[in-house]
C-alpha cells in the first residue's frame, strides 16, 4: 500500500433535473445565456459546455420550450445526424438580457454546496496514507536526516496543519513541495459551486492540473464523461504555496463587481490538497493575525465565508496547512497559536558528512569535477569563519559561481581553492560592508 486504501470516488453524473438541487429558474437561466453568448443550437453542442449528461439538457431544454423561451427550428441539415435544432424565442433572448444583467455567469452549471461537501468528504486529505517509502521516494532528490522523516511522515499521514521552522536556506520550501509529489491521487474539483443562488467559481488552471483523461477524444469508442459529473475536473491534488504577498484579504470570497459573480478564495482551491504558507514572518500583516484567521479551520475543518449582502455561510476546510518561517516560533506566535498547529517541525542545516553528501549530488549534476584539495580548504579554511554553519543552499551558489567564473575566463569546468574563495565572496556580506 502506497498511498491510499482506495481511489477516490468518482462524484456520480446527475440523473435528472429533479436531483440536481440546484433551483430550477437558475438551471434554465445558465443554459439560455449560454445559449445566446456561445451561439449554440443543439442538446450535443451544450451537453460538454454547461457539463451535464444529454438527457438532463434535453429535458432542460423541454422546460425551456414549455415556457416559450425556446422554439425548435427543425432538422439543421443532413451532418447534424438528424438532430434537432433549438432557438431562442423573443422573450428568450429578453430573458437571457435580463439574466446576463443579474449575472453574467454562463456555461458549466455549478455543483450545489451541499453536494459538494459530500464529495469532500470522498476525497479528503485526512483519508490518504502515506506510507515512508513514498514519502522517501517523493524526497528523493533531497538529502534529508532519517529522524526529519520521522516526524514529517505523521504529519502528512494525518492531514493537519504543520510549521516548519529553521535557519533560512535549508530546504523548508523543497520539502513542502516533496510533500506535495507524495501524494499522488487524483481529486475532483468542482468547476463552481453554488449557495443561495449565488455561483462561486473554484476550479483555477493556475491552481489546479487536470488529470489527462479528463477530456474525450470524439473519435474514441471510449467516452469518459459518462463514468463522472463533468461538472468537477479530475486533477492532481492542488498545491497553492503563498508567500510575503499573502493577506487576510486573499482569505476571503472575491467578488466580481462587473460579472456579478465571485471567485473561491485560496484555501477553498486548495480543498483536497495543500496550502504552503511560505516565508511566514515576510508579510505585511503578523503573523498571529494570519495564525487567528486558521483558528476555526484548523481546529472544525470549516470555514466561514461571506456573501456580498454579508451573509455568512460554512464551506469545508480540508485542506493540509504547511507554515514555513525562518523565525523562531516564539517570537512571532503566543502559546496559544503554537498550541493550534499540531507539528511543529525544526529544519536545521545539515551536518558535515551530509552537506558534502549535497556538494557531491549538486557537483555530479553540473558536471563539475570534485576536487579533494578545494573541499579540504573549504572545510578547513572558510567554514570555521562562520562558525560551521553548514546550509541546504550553499554547494549548489558555490558550484553555480565557480561555473559562472569558469565560462567567464574561458576554463573547463573545474574546483580549486582560488575559484570557491572567489564564488565564497559573493555568499556573505562583510560587516564592514554595509553603509551606515
Amino acid at each position: 500500500m502506497n498511498v491510499h486504501t482506495q481511489s477516490v470516488m468518482a462524484p456520480p453524473a446527475p440523473k435528472g433535473l429533479a436531483g440536481m438541487q440546484l433551483p430550477m429558474s437558475m438551471m434554465r437561466d445558465i443554459l439560455i445565456k449560454t445559449m445566446f453568448r456561445m451561439n449554440l443550437n443543439q442538446v450535443s453542442e451544450l451537453s460538454p459546455v454547461i457539463c451535464l449528461p444529454i438527457p438532463v439538457v434535453q429535458e432542460l431544454v423541454d422546460m425551456a420550450r414549455s415556457q416559450l423561451l425556446l422554439e425548435a427550428t427543425g432538422t439543421m441539415s443532413a451532418t447534424a445526424g438528424n438532430e434537432m435544432g433549438y432557438q431562442l424565442t423573443d422573450a428568450g433572448k429578453s430573458r437571457a438580457l435580463d439574466a446576463l444583467s443579474q449575472s453574467e455567469y454562463f456555461g458549466a452549471m455549478p455543483v450545489p454546496l451541499e453536494v459538494y461537501r459530500d464529495q469532500v468528504q470522498r476525497q479528503s486529505i485526512r483519508n490518504i496514507q502515506v506510507s515512508r517509502d513514498r514519502l522517501t521516494s517523493a524526497m528523493g532528490h533531497l538529502i534529508l536526516p532519517d529522524a526529519l522523516l520521522d516526524q514529517l511522515g505523521p504529519a502528512v499521514g494525518a492531514g493537519r496543519s504543520v510549521l516548519m521552522y529553521g535557519p533560512p536556506g535549508n530546504g523548508k520550501s523543497s520539502i513542502s513541495n516533496g510533500i506535495r509529489d507524495a501524494l499522488g491521487d487524483k481529486i475532483y474539483v468542482p468547476r463552481a459551486i453554488e449557495y443561495s443562488g449565488q455561483v462561486i467559481t473554484v476550479y483555477d488552471p493556475i491552481v489546479h492540473n487536470a488529470a489527462e483523461d479528463d477530456t474525450d477524444d470524439p473519435n474514441s469508442l471510449r467516452r469518459t464523461s459518462g463514468r463522472f459529473d463533468t461538472r468537477y475536473v479530475k486533477c492532481e491534488r492542488p498545491t497553492v504555496i503563498t508567500g510575503g504577498e499573502l493577506s487576510l484579504s486573499m482569505l476571503d470570497l472575491v467578488y466580481n463587481s462587473t460579472a456579478r459573480t465571485y471567485q473561491a478564495p485560496l484555501q477553498l482551491k486548495s480543498s483536497g490538497g495543500i496550502f504552503i504558507v511560505d516565508d511566514l514572518g515576510r508579510q505585511a500583516e503578523p503573523p498571529q493575525a494570519l495564525i487567528n484567521r486558521w483558528i476555526v479551520p484548523l481546529e472544525e475543518n470549516k470555514d466561514i465565508l461571506a456573501l456580498q449582502s454579508g451573509e455568512k455561510f460554512e464551506v469545508p476546510f480540508d485542506t493540509l496547512v504547511i507554515f514555513s518561517t525562518n523565525f523562531h516560533p516564539n517570537k512571532i506566535f503566543d502559546k496559544a497559536a503554537l498550541r493550534r498547529i499540531f507539528y511543529k517541525i525544526k529544519i536545521d542545516g545539515p551536518d558535515q558528512a551530509d552537506f558534502l553528501k549535497i556538494f557531491a549530488m549538486v557537483a555530479r549534476k553540473r558536471r563539475m569535477p570534485l576536487d579533494e584539495d578545494t573541499l579540504i580548504h573549504l572545510l578547513n579554511n572558510r567554514y570555521p569563519e562562520i562558525g560551521n554553519a553548514y546550509a541546504n543552499y550553499q554547494p549548489i551558489f558555490l558550484i553555480d559561481q565557480m561555473i559562472a567564473i569558469c565560462d567567464f575566463e574561458g576554463i573547463p569546468y573545474q574546483m580549486t581553492p582560488k575559484l570557491v574563495d572567489r564564488a565564497w565572496e559573493n555568499m556573505f556580506v562583510k560587516e564592514e560592508d554595509i553603509i551606515h
